[in-house]
């Protein structure tokens, strides 16, 4: 497994805000991702968020965007963003659509080709990035949270429920929750899964939520989505999500809020009560 190369730091609320990239194993291409560590990481391992980006976002935008280093840095939690898909992989078509391909990995492995050789996101994150993290920097996995936004909060919603005991909080900002019943989903699972619908099925946080009999997150999962928010009526369906949690007894906080739309000003809005729940429970 290579070393990361730091390809810059920066000072930010007496932490340090860094960007990394390494030969990726499981993607077979460089994959760049970014780290806020706060002050409290000089002292020994702190507990760590993952944030997965949405569609056409680099593992930099929600460091730049989100306004979440101040309050990190006050509860001593550590930041992860990774990229959100493949870099380089020189496939046909991945640059043709900004929902699809590069900037669009949906947080799974491909299993049709071309795609299959690099566009292995979930195996990146959960058999390589995470493993790295604990090894080289002061960040403690036991104590390891995720989230996201639309496709990101897709991944974390469906990652979440894929590997419980790997992650110990879970929320996200206008998820993709139904992707099986969505244009966006329904793309970029044909295009990377192929048409079997069991294969989708495995990628979807509401079919994944329904086989559980016993709440997978009996301390709660939080979500916030805006009431004016575009892609809310066809891609988004926060409803269904709701109705899959009731149905499996998992509690979850989902708050509508009205005017708010998809972007980061809706994000960084609420970015303080989604690091505080995490903390809560990652101790």
């Amino acid at each position: 497994m290579s070393m990361p190369e730091l390809l810059s730091e920066h000072a930010c609320f007496g932490g340090v805000q860094t960007f990394y990239q390494h030969a990726s194993q499981e993607i077979g291409l460089p994959m760049r991702f970014s780290v806020y560590l706060p002050p409290q990481s000089s002292l020994g391992k702190v507990p760590a968020v993952l944030y997965l980006a949405g569609l056409t976002c680099t593992e930099e935008t929600f460091m730049i965007k989100s306004g979440a280093q101040r309050l990190a840095a006050e509860l001593g939690l550590a930041l992860i963003s990774p990229d959100t898909s493949p870099r380089g992989a020189k496939v046909a078509g991945e640059t043709e659509s900004w929902d699809f391909g590069v900037g669009a990995g949906f947080y799974l492995d491909a299993t049709e080709a071309p795609w299959s050789t690099h566009y292995r996101m979930e195996s990146y994150l959960i058999a390589e990035l995470i493993p790295l993290l604990a090894r080289e920097l002061a960040v403690d996995i036991r104590r390891l949270g995720i989230f996201g936004h639309s496709m990101g909060g897709h991944g974390a919603l469906t990652l979440a429920l894929r590997h419980p005991g790997l992650f110990r909080s879970v929320s996200a900002f206008a998820p993709i929750c139904a992707p099986t019943q969505c244009p966006w989903g329904v793309k970029a699972f044909t295009g990377y899964l192929g048409n079997d619908s069991r294969r989708w099925a495995e990628h979807d946080a509401c079919a994944l939520m329904r086989r559980h009999t016993l709440a997978p997150y009996p301390a709660g999962i939080l979500v916030d989505q805006g009431l004016a928010d575009r892609f809310l009526p066809v891609q988004l369906n926060p409803h269904l999500f709701e109705v899959a949690c009731a149905e499996a007894g998992q509690p979850l906080t989902l708050r509508r809020h009205t005017g708010y739309d998809h972007g980061y000003y809706f994000i960084s809005t609420f970015m303080a009560d989604h690091l505080i729940h995490h903390t809560q429970m990652l101790g």
